[in-house]
């Protein structure tokens, strides 16, 4: 066996030295083909969102209830309830799925306490940005209902202003500029999970869809308050519900 050189000696410990790196099957393909990116709300200062984290502000005592980390909702009648306290900055992670084709939904970040107090059952807030969860059949039935095409929202994770509360919304926008659409369609259809991570942080919202970021918007007014969790019309189910505040 010949004697190694030093040339080669001192190349194989620069390759042993490397840090080991992941590559998944066919990580030389198109980027298309790479698995996304996900976070789900584990590590360090995350924490679960349970049931005696949260209150009812309108809605009927049954239109919620809890069996573990598993939350149902009924969808009736339309209203919230909300986060017992007020976020700043945060990180959040909930996943859901719609039982009922065009089913309705969302969540809402930033809600003062004056949209709350004294809210009436089939209400909702006039205040905080929505992250919304629809159901792909809502196109559908909007268009069977009213005999129009929905072109001022989509069913993969718009983000808006909700009443008098403000935001910026990043492009794509919806013909009247209010709504971020997604640059993608991500969300799954009725039955089957959707894994939504929602960043928050002085005043700028971004929604990651099943792992990869779609929409959101800078600029936000009113930027504290609650979360809400949404009842508007149809039964949802949602599970891991995961905060992790920030600085």
């Amino acid at each position: 066996m010949k004697r190694a050189s030093l040339a080669q000696v001192m190349s194989l410990i620069g390759i042993l030295s490397l840090p080991a790196l992941h590559l998944s099957p066919g990580a030389g393909q198109e980027s298309k083909n790479l698995p996304k990116a996900s976070i789900d709300g584990t590590g360090q200062g995350w924490r679960a969102l349970t049931e005696s984290d949260f209150t009812n502000v309108n809605c009927r005592p049954e239109t919620w209830t809890w069996k573990n980390d598993l939350l149902t909702c009924t969808g009736q009648p339309i209203g919230v309830m909300r986060t017992r306290q007020t976020f700043t900055n945060f990180e959040l992670v909930v996943e859901w799925r719609h039982l009922k084709s065009a089913g309705n939904s969302g969540v809402f970040v930033w809600v003062p306490d004056e949209a709350l107090n004294g809210l009436k059952p089939d209400a909702l807030p006039q205040y905080g940005i929505e992250v919304q969860m629809l159901d792909h059949g809502f196109a559908e039935a909007y268009e069977k209902r009213t005999g129009k095409k929905g072109d001022w929202f989509t069913t993969n994770g718009d983000i808006f202003a909700v009443g008098k509360s403000r935001l910026n919304p990043f492009p794509p926008l919806s013909p009247n500029g209010s709504r971020s659409f997604p640059r993608k369609q991500l969300s799954r259809g009725v039955g089957e999970w959707n894994h939504y991570y929602v960043r928050a942080i002085n005043g700028e919202v971004r929604l990651w869809v099943n792992g990869e970021e779609v929409s959101g918007g800078s600029g936000a007014e009113p930027r504290a308050g609650y979360l809400c969790m949404e009842s508007e019309g149809s039964p949802i189910e949602f599970k891991n519900i995961r905060i992790r505040e920030l600085p």
